[in-house]
């Protein structure tokens, strides 16, 4: 019986430590002034602005090569819900217009990279 406990144990802290092991590396600080979140091991940051929505996006903090991406964007603040499509503009993708972004403003972007399958990914503005 103990000896079935020490393995039941050691496989747990296993477990953990593997756990553990996959998302080290990620760095999930804002550099450029957005709010972050983590979707399919990739660290996207939303830097979201009345005239300019970008998405930086970066694997294990390095920049990811956005060369033939794109991502829909759905934002909803308060009662009202509009979508934007951004394009590759050097390090980000983005788009340019008039936006309803502040606080509380929540968005959902399916971002897709050059033969990768979408990932989305949930943010929610402060």
């Amino acid at each position: 019986m103990m000896k079935k406990l020490l393995i039941a144990s050691a496989l747990l802290a296993l477990a953990g430590t593997g756990f553990a092991a996959e998302t080290h590396g990620h760095d999930a600080a804002p550099l450029h002034g957005g709010v972050m979140a983590e979707a399919a091991h990739l660290e996207l940051e939303l830097v979201a602005k009345a005239d300019v929505v970008s998405l930086y996006v970066r694997d294990h903090g390095k920049p990811v090569s956005l060369q033939g991406a794109s991502a829909k964007l759905t934002l909803l603040s308060g009662t009202e819900k509009s979508e934007v499509h951004l394009v590759p503009a050097g390090d980000k993708l983005e788009a340019k217009g008039s936006f309803k972004v502040g606080a509380g403003t929540k968005a959902i972007a399916t971002v897709t990279l050059a033969g990768k399958k979408p990932a989305n990914v949930r943010f929610a503005l402060k």
